[in-house]
């Protein structure tokens, strides 16, 4: 189970930084039955009445020098997730290791120096930058917090390489934020994040809020920066075109829970878990004809509440190929036949794969 979860059984390959990742690839990160509730509080006395189960019992390995894909409809715990790895939130229950450390419960100083290791870029490239800070200061403000390069003229010069390094202008260093395009604040944010030579980048959704144009800009810098400075990415998106595009390893979340873990090239040849063939045959086909070559798959009713999930398989309301026992057994996450690991009674088949992903005639 433990292997399986650290990614699909198979020879290693090399991934985006260059460096082997395949399943006897080290793991940088380590996260085991990892749970986050939030607790439901209502009347002058504040009682908890409940809680939402934003994640509930999650295990994956991010390896080193990968590039690994956490993907899902919104409000399935992705950020959630990314913000208890960086410990920014505290966790439930569940642990967290960070080359082979126990970082779960360690306390705002011990993690520290952990900082300069582990670091994240943000979905809104505006709101996470101070409106009165410059550019400059904001990506200088690293070394700050960390005592890195106190003297200000060497200081100036290391922001200067890093707005360069990133394509930005460094005669904007002492521009404000409201004076760049969206595109250009979140090359700002990908400067600060990449200021202290991080093992580990966590970018939540970095792509969401820019033009489709502006968005290969920055995914194509990401890449580029991860080979030149041997990044690891825990990289969370909804777009699985983008994810497709960058991703070595890709784990799917539904309400909470990860319901499959595969390779991209698995992923997107055969998806196992429902739910995943659902995503994929939504994802916009740019030719017309292979459009119509396939079937979408449509998910009935509403997504359930986080606060009262449903037993066993979550999935199973909305699920096509539900059956009794996926109300009564919660299915484990398991090696399933071609190496994908997904937690589902009755995984989808390559022709039931075949109907709804584009294939070219002939």
């Amino acid at each position: 189970m433990t292997d399986g979860l650290a990614g699909p059984v198979g020879d290693a390959v090399v991934g985006a930084a260059g460096i082997a990742v395949g399943a006897g690839a080290p793991a940088l990160v380590e996260v085991r039955d990892l749970e986050k509730r939030f607790p439901l509080r209502r009347g002058p006395l504040q009682r908890e009445t409940g809680a939402v189960r934003a994640v509930d019992g999650i295990s994956f390995d991010v390896r080193e020098g990968e590039t690994l894909g956490l993907v899902g409809e919104s409000g399935c715990g992705k950020s959630t997730t990314a913000r208890l790895v960086t410990r920014l939130l505290e966790p439930t229950a569940g642990t967290i290791r960070y080359r082979g450390e126990d970082i779960t419960h360690r306390s705002r100083r011990e993690l520290m120096a952990l900082r300069r290791d582990m670091q994240m870029i943000f979905q809104d490239p505006y709101s996470s930058l101070n409106p009165r800070q410059t550019a400059g200061s904001i990506i200088g403000e690293p070394f700050v917090i960390h005592g890195i390069e106190r003297d200000e003229t060497r200081r100036r010069a290391r922001v200067r390489g890093l707005m360069e390094q990133v394509g930005l202008n460094p005669e904007h260093y002492n521009r404000l934020p409201h004076e760049f395009s969206g595109g250009q604040r979140q090359r700002i944010g990908v400067a600060r994040a990449i200021a202290l030579k991080p093992r580990l980048v966590i970018a939540d959704e970095p792509v969401s809020a820019l033009d489709v144009s502006i968005q290969a800009q920055i995914i194509n810098l990401l890449s580029d920066l991860q080979r030149e400075l041997g990044l690891t990415i825990l990289f969370i998106a909804h777009d699985l075109s983008v994810v497709r595009h960058m991703c070595d390893r890709v784990a799917v979340m539904y309400l909470g829970k990860i319901v499959e873990v595969a390779s991209a090239e698995q992923l997107f040849a055969h998806p196992r878990h429902p739910y995943t063939g659902a995503l994929l045959s939504a994802v916009p086909v740019p030719d017309p004809q292979l459009a119509k070559l396939r079937r979408r798959q449509v998910l009935g009713g509403d997504v359930p509440s986080p606060t009262a999930p449903p037993a066993a398989c979550r999935f199973h309301p909305r699920c096509p190929k539900a059956q009794p026992i996926c109300s009564r057994e919660e299915p484990a996450l398991e090696v399933k036949e071609g190496g994908n690991i997904a937690a589902c009674h009755f995984p989808l088949t390559i022709e039931e794969v075949a109907g709804r992903l584009p294939v070219r005639p002939g």
